[in-house]
């Protein structure tokens, strides 16, 4: 099915959203890759506030090339979600609603995820140029020294994912291996 979602995207939203789902996300979401999650959560451990709330909000797993001229961003593919892995759990219980990457989860993230009511989409890895005409506008809003890595807020519009793994803990890389197998 095809939707077409705000962000920040509150867990109503998220329940509606089933693995396989084409998803098209306007609004406001954030990015974080390795470095700024390990950052993030040397500042929850110490007691302290993360650069933005988790509430309702998604989380982008990409690290984008110099903007061309113009241009708010330069290419921004997704990076592999599974190196977030370790961090991913805390977040998704702080009320993270939502996290875009490519590859698998782990067994403990997919758990925080339904237990969450979140999700995890898919961006289509080695398209970052075609995703990056989606991004309308791009603030480094923390952690600045970590250059790429750096923690970016953007405002997109009809940002293309897929529902890789619902609030429901339906996940389409076992079930579309499963259907084909079927075949």
């Amino acid at each position: 099915m095809e939707r077409r979602i705000q962000a920040p995207m509150d867990r109503e939203t998220a329940a509606g959203l089933q693995a396989g789902d084409y998803v098209y996300i306007t609004g406001t979401i954030y990015t974080a890759r390795d470095a700024a999650h390990k950052r993030m959560q040397e500042v929850l451990d110490q007691g302290g506030t993360l650069p933005f709330e988790m509430q309702d909000n998604i989380i982008y797993y990409m690290g984008p090339s110099p903007a061309r001229e113009g241009r708010p961003i330069g290419s921004a593919g997704p990076t592999t979600a599974s190196r977030m892995d370790k961090y991913a759990p805390a977040l998704l219980d702080l009320g993270l609603t939502g996290m875009i990457g490519k590859g698998k989860r782990s067994e403990r993230v997919q758990e925080a995820i339904v237990r969450n009511g979140a999700v995890y989409f898919a961006a289509v890895g080695g398209a970052g140029a075609l995703l990056s005409k989606s991004i309308k506008r791009s603030e480094v809003i923390a952690y600045d020294d970590l250059g790429t890595e750096a923690i970016r807020k953007l405002e997109v519009v009809e940002f293309p994912v897929i529902v890789v793994i619902d609030s429901k803990g339906n996940n389409l890389y076992e079930t579309a291996v499963q259907e084909y197998c079927s075949l």
